[in-house]
């Protein structure tokens, strides 16, 4: 029997890794994933890189000649008089790109900005910052009396910072980013929800193929039902894994190459800024060493090695129950057109989870998000969502063990099913006779 069962699974897998969809969507995919990181910072460095732009203000109020500050990109220069004729000046010749012209209305701080090309998206916002900032200290100075260097050392005496910290049982201290626990929740909640999809309808595909083609019946002359029905959910299982597994190593080995080809993308002068007030506001301070493992593992309120396997038990058992209940559903019609009133009621649950999904992230430890990470046909993509702000190991035990008790019923009732629905042609069978056929099996 396991020998037989094995050769099942041999076919099944080799038959499908061998398909050229399968070779063209494992390399594909990471490219791709790649591209969407990268392809729209490189379009915009380039961009915003070559793309000189040279402004002429025209300052009414004289409340901001000189004051812009120049850039390798920018450049600013101050001229007066009428406009009309200085944008006809800008139309004649390219030694102007664009004009900025602040009026002096009486009716408050109202500005233009004259262009004859397209101008690069983040002047508008840099020249409206900078006026703000001018303006604003102009009426401190002005209107309050107050010094700017006063003023300076107020904001940064009144100035709140708030650390979030949880306290474990034990009273450990972690410091905790919750946006970011929220963001990595939702990513493993949708994906484990594509693979879950993708894998489980594969296997509905099958055995619809099979039994459509009557291959079936000369499968089940040599073997059992129940090895045909372990070995298609296990091999395209092993599909689903190898498909992963090439996915992590090649997009990061791309995303590796990437760095090391252009260190200059995670180099610049922004970059630098932001790593750098980023580590001295978190729990991060390992990174200046180099120890990104331990980085990764003070982040989380649980330890990475415990996401890591969270989420492969919950990519396996989610995909092994709803691979059983799919291939109970196939076994039961003769086309997938009829499958669609038997797989509606298992995929509900799935698409609840996926439209709870911001509900759950944003309050992880509410009676909804609890109730859901508990139900086994919910409880892969709602635990994973709140499993990275932190869930009790009684949950999470829980949650896994329901899982199992519930994937065995998902089992004896696909054999129980899958036996007599795999040789019934031209009968659409309804819920009664698949009833009968559980109390007679």
């Amino acid at each position: 029997m396991q020998n037989k069962t094995f050769l099942i699974i041999s076919r099944e897998y080799t038959s499908r890794v061998k398909k050229k969809s399968f070779i063209i969507l494992t390399i594909l995919l990471p490219i791709l994933l790649a591209g969407l990181i990268f392809l729209p910072v490189l379009l915009m460095l380039h961009s915003e890189k070559k793309q000189h732009t040279r402004v002429l203000v025209v300052d009414d109020t004289e409340i901001f000649l000189n004051t812009f500050q120049e850039t390798d990109n920018t450049t600013y220069q101050y001229r007066s008089g009428d406009i009309g004729q200085l944008t006809q000046e800008m139309l004649e010749n390219d030694e102007i790109d664009c004009i900025f012209h602040i009026l002096d209305n009486g009716e408050g701080l109202r500005s233009n900005l004259y262009y004859k090309k397209s101008i690069p998206s983040s002047l508008q916002s840099s020249i409206e910052s900078q006026m703000n900032e001018t303006f604003f200290d102009k009426m401190l100075q002005d209107s309050l009396h107050i010094e700017l260097a006063d003023f300076q050392k107020l904001q940064d005496l009144t100035k709140v910072n708030i650390t979030a910290i949880q306290i474990d049982k034990d009273g450990n201290q972690r410091e905790n980013d919750a946006d970011m626990n929220m963001i990595i929740g939702m990513m493993c909640g949708f994906f484990i929800y594509f693979i879950i999809i993708i894998f489980a309808s594969q296997v509905l595909r099958g055995v619809l193929e099979e039994k459509t083609n009557r291959i079936v019946e000369v499968l089940i002359s040599s073997v059992k039902p129940m090895q045909l029905l372990v070995g298609k959910i296990v091999g395209i299982a092993l599909v689903g894994i190898t498909q992963f597994l090439i996915w992590v190593i090649l997009t990061t080995g791309i995303l590796f190459g990437i760095q090391l080809a252009a260190p200059s993308l995670f180099q610049d002068e922004a970059s630098a800024e932001m790593a750098t007030e980023m580590i001295s506001n978190s729990n991060m301070a390992g990174l200046a060493d180099g120890n990104i493992f331990q980085v990764i593992n003070n982040y989380f309120p649980v330890s990475f090695t415990e996401l890591l396997l969270s989420f492969f038990f919950y990519f396996v058992v989610g995909y092994l129950i709803y691979a059983t209940l799919y291939a109970a559903t196939g076994s039961v019609v003769d086309n997938e057109s009829d499958s669609q009133q038997y797989t509606m009621p298992v995929t509900l649950p799935l698409l609840l989870s996926i439209i709870t999904v911001p509900t759950i992230s944003s309050s992880p430890n509410g009676q909804l998000a609890v109730w859901l990470s508990m139900i086994p046909l919910t409880s892969p993509i709602s635990m994973m969502v709140r499993l990275p702000s932190g869930v009790p190991l009684w949950q999470l035990l829980t949650s896994m063990g329901i899982c199992l008790l519930f994937l065995v019923f998902c089992i004896w009732f696909a054999a129980k099913v899958y036996r007599v629905g795999i040789l019934m042609y031209g009968k659409k069978n309804g819920w009664k006779e698949i009833i009968r056929w559980l109390r007679e099996a």
